[in-house]
């Protein structure tokens, strides 16, 4: 009766360098150099358990890639069907390495075949390991593609956006000529209106006497002089005068003769003469 065979995963794994190299583990029972790969847990699918297993035994994430086929070999006793799917690991490590795993090299692909300590194994990756290079480097061309178009779009996009701003016309605020002010003309200072206008004081006119004739004594002189400064004053009407116009200069009003005077003068002087007579 034939045994069930066990079911197992790994991985083909690779790391971006020049040239690229391939991950293997040494085991710390057996002292041997094998392909990183485990069993399936209850459950689990054949792609998931090569992810985990490779996780655990290089301490690598990886991305996994494309199927690369199966590895069949007796086991004590019983088969073991391992599935292999190639895969990219990171730079760096990002977990410890699980206790059955010593340590772990990554090799070009003839220092790893040359480093592998089981026959079916070395024969495996001799025979997958070039097709996994190749799926690696067209994988690489099409990543580079891929960030050239993405850097090209984005160029583009920037171009595109450049026209758009420039033709963004800033509205700017309207210029207001402001006009100019001519300075305004002085205005002549008028007076202040209530104050009295000061008026100058115009010369009287004052009409010459009268001549005297020569037979007039001295006392006739003296009593003449005499009655002419003691002649009583005679009220005058007065004379109204208009203010100044606010935008004129103040003139100088003369004051006019006064005719009562003159006459009161020559009625004196007649009224002398008459009792001189």
């Amino acid at each position: 009766m034939a045994r069930t065979p066990v079911l197992a995963a790994g991985g083909i794994v690779l790391r971006r360098d020049t040239p690229p190299r391939f991950a293997v583990v040494r085991l710390r029972k057996r002292n041997e150099w094998v392909l990183p790969k485990g069993k399936l847990d209850d459950g689990e699918t054949a792609r998931a358990a090569a992810e985990r297993e490779v996780l655990e035994e290089t301490g690598h994430a990886v991305d996994v890639r494309e199927f690369l086929g199966t590895l069949v070999y007796d086991s004590g006793g019983r088969s073991k069907v391992v599935h292999y799917w190639r895969m990219e690991a990171g730079d760096k490590p990002v977990r410890e390495l699980m206790s059955d795993v010593k340590e772990v090299d990554w090799l070009p692909l003839d220092d790893a075949l040359a480093r592998l300590s089981r026959g079916y194994e070395r024969a495996f990756l001799e025979n997958v390991g070039p097709i996994a290079l190749q799926a690696a480097a067209l994988a690489e061309r099409e990543r580079r593609a891929r960030l050239r178009a993405a850097a090209a779009e984005r160029r583009r996009s920037r171009e595109a956006v450049l026209p758009a701003v420039e033709e963004l016309v800033v509205e700017e605020a309207p210029v207001v000529d402001i006009p100019v002010v001519a300075d305004t003309p002085e205005i002549a200072e008028a007076p202040v209106v209530g104050e009295t206008p000061v008026v100058a004081e115009a010369p009287v006119a004052m009409e010459t006497e009268p001549d005297v004739p020569a037979a007039m004594s001295q006392d006739d002189g003296i009593d003449a002089r005499e009655a002419i400064e003691t002649a009583p004053e005679v009220d005058e009407p007065a004379v109204p005068v208009e203010p100044p116009s606010l935008a004129s200069e103040i003139a100088p009003v003369a004051t006019p003769p006064q005719p009562g005077l003159r006459k009161n003068l020559i009625q004196r002087v007649r009224d002398w003469l008459h009792r001189a007579a």
